[in-house]
């Protein structure tokens, strides 16, 4: 007999959601712990606490595993960059994008070294992430162009390099601070410093 206290049944698309951040939790520790060539599918179900199949059946593959964590972190993210950046251009937004790359950082440590874990392994000549991170990679120079482009629109000086090669720059040191990251878990004030050291050298190139 149900009652006003009985708990509400979570629908499907609920089960899967919670099935899918509880299976993402657990690749990522292992992929953290053991890297990408010792983290098993079968592990990844366990863990989650559910059968050592269940996480075959979802992804179909260790190459869709790791393409739902990429894309799964990937937009978590973008979700929070967008919230930080909304209304903002040139020098502001991408101010604000730092302060939130590194905040993201600090906040879910193992969620980022997990995706850069997985970036740099895409260079490989048989990565299934090859094209999946090409992508990412991409739409990140554009989105911060585009931000330029805006900012000298909206009246910022215009830069004497072009939008796209500071772009470019930008999203090249993002990855060098989170490569020195993984070499230095533990120099958070020097992963901080190195933050703040990006957005003094864009206002520099945007001369804002």
């Amino acid at each position: 007999m149900t009652t006003a206290n009985t708990a509400r049944r979570l629908t499907q698309a609920e089960r899967t959601d919670r099935s899918d951040r509880l299976m993402l939790d657990a690749a990522v520790k292992l992929l953290v712990e053991r890297g990408v060539a010792r983290t098993t599918l079968r592990e990844v179900g366990e863990n989650a606490g559910y059968s050592r199949t269940l996480a075959s059946y979802r992804f179909g593959g260790k190459a869709g595993l790791l393409e739902f964590i990429v894309r799964t972190i990937g937009e978590d993210w973008l979700r929070e960059l967008t919230r930080v950046t909304r209304g903002l251009s040139g020098y502001p937004a991408m101010a604000a994008a730092t302060d939130e790359h590194l905040r993201f950082c600090l906040d879910a440590p193992d969620h980022v070294r997990a995706f850069y874990l997985l970036w740099f392994e895409s260079v490989g000549p048989d990565s299934p992430l090859k094209k999946v991170m090409s992508d990412i990679h991409d739409r990140r120079r554009r989105d911060v162009a585009q931000w330029i482009r805006d900012g000298v629109a909206a009246g910022a000086p215009q830069p004497a390099m072009p939008a796209d090669s500071i772009a470019g720059q930008f999203n090249t040191a993002i990855v060098g601070i989170v490569y020195h990251w993984l070499q230095h878990p533990d120099d958070a004030d020097g992963v901080a410093q190195l933050h703040h050291d990006l957005k003094d050298t864009m206002k520099l190139l945007l001369a804002a």
